[in-house]
This record gives structure tokens, sequence and C-alpha cells, in this order.
């Protein structure tokens, strides 16, 4: 059984998700948890612990995720693993963006980065900056081992990812994670992965 603190984080994350940080009191939280405001106070100094301690787990969550695929590249196969469907299917869609409580989270910040320039931060690091980088380096060594001919590795992030981030706001962001909505982000994001591989392969 759960205990007390995670089920208050679980409902906070639900909740904020939904309405976002400011709109959701600690007497909302109790409500749905079925406690006392003190039984919170107890766990957490106030509501501002409850998101910083959600923040925190979904930075070491990405942090955990972005280095599995760090060390993949730096393989001699590297590049050719993460240019598969698989390896970024499994992490960085079925275990990020499709996670419940990184989604949840997610969705948070995109609505919280109007309110507090700390969460802005953190989704632009964790949802631009990263994923970015990460895919202009898989570029750079795809360049060096011949497999793709010279370009600029970060305008084809750009042009990689942008759909990417496309269909995931449509299908991912837009209200509660259906199994109807991940085939959907699925089926469309494999297509664009498909075809933008090809068109790599027709200019090589």
């Amino acid at each position: 059984m759960q205990d007390t603190k995670e089920n208050i984080l679980m409902v906070s994350l639900e909740l904020f998700s939904q309405r976002g940080f400011q709109a959701v009191s600690i007497r909302d939280i109790c409500k749905k948890v079925n406690i006392k405001e003190s039984s919170v106070y107890y766990h957490f100094q106030d509501k501002r612990a409850i998101l910083e301690e959600l923040l925190q787990r979904f930075q070491n969550t990405a942090t955990t995720m972005m280095s599995r695929l760090e060390s993949m590249l730096n393989d001699k196969s590297g590049p050719h693993k993460i240019g598969s469907h698989d390896i970024i299917g499994n992490y960085f869609f079925e275990q990020y963006l499709m996670d419940d409580f990184c989604n949840k989270v997610i969705r948070l910040l995109l609505i919280e980065q109007f309110n507090n320039e700390e969460v802005h931060i953190i989704y632009d690091h964790w949802i631009f900056a990263k994923p970015l980088a990460f895919q202009s380096k898989v570029f750079s060594a795809l360049m060096e081992m011949k497999i793709m001919k010279h370009a600029d590795s970060d305008y084809l992030a750009e042009k990689y990812y942008a759909p990417i981030f496309l269909f995931a706001q449509r299908w991912l962001f837009c209200g509660p994670l259906t199994d109807e909505r991940k085939q959907s982000f699925r089926a469309n994001v494999y297509q664009h992965m498909q075809k933008f591989f090809e068109e790599i392969a027709e200019e090589n």
C-alpha cells in the first residue's frame, strides 16, 4: 500500500497536471487523499515543497534516461543503435514522454512555465535543449562514420525533432494519457522517423 507521503505526491501531481500548481490548494490535495491538513505538513513544509520534490524526481528520471542514451552513443555501434526505432522508442518515447509520471510532470511544466521562471528553465532544458543537443551529437557521429553526408547537425536535429514535439503536443500533453492517444502518437512519430531517414539515405 502506498504510504501517505507518496500518496500526497501522486495526488498533487495529478491535480497539478490538470489545473496547474497555482490553482490547487492544500485543501484540494487533502480532500482527494482523504487526510487532514496537518498530515500534509508532517511530510512537507508547504505546497511548494511538494512541487520541488516532484520536479527533482522528474529531473533524476530524465537525467538517467539521457545518460543511458549517451552511453549507447559512445559505443562503437552507438549511432546505429540510436537511430533505430527500438532504442529511441523504448527510452525517449515509452520511458519518458509516455511514462505516466514523466508525462504528468511535463503537462505540469507546460502550464506552470508561464508563472514560474524556475519551472520554465526546467521545461526548456528537458523538452528542448537536451533532446536537441543529443540528437545533434547523433547526426555528427553518423557524419564522422560517413553514414551521412556532411551537413549542419544542429539544423538536422531541429528538423528531426520538431515533428516529434508536434505529435507529443497533439497526442500526449493534451489530457489524460490514454492507450488511444499513445497509439496515435506512435503511428505519427514512427512514420515521420522512417520518412526522415529515407530522405537522408536518398541524399547520400
